[in-house]
């Protein structure tokens, strides 16, 4: 078992064996979560926020048009004229 230490603010530092088994790297997020009397860490995998702009698409995109057409979408379904 490996033991760290609580720094002032809370803080620990996550041994280097234990990053490299996990596949953490500097900048990762983690996640805590409370099973009994244990605290269970668990890496966080990328989010669709992370994966922004990794699709390339052609031409500009103008989100306040493709806002408008979704919101008239939404308009004429609850209208009950789906298209």
């Amino acid at each position: 078992m490996i033991t760290v230490t609580v720094g002032k603010r809370g803080q620990i530092t996550l041994p280097s064996a234990i990053r490299q088994q996990m596949g953490i790297q500097d900048g990762d997020r983690v996640a805590l979560a409370l099973e009994g009397e244990r605290i269970i860490m668990l890496p966080l995998g990328k989010t669709l926020l992370d994966l922004r702009g990794s699709v390339p698409v052609s031409g500009p995109q103008d989100f306040a048009q493709i806002r408008q057409q979704v919101l008239r979408q939404r308009a004429r379904k609850a209208a009950g004229h789906e298209e």
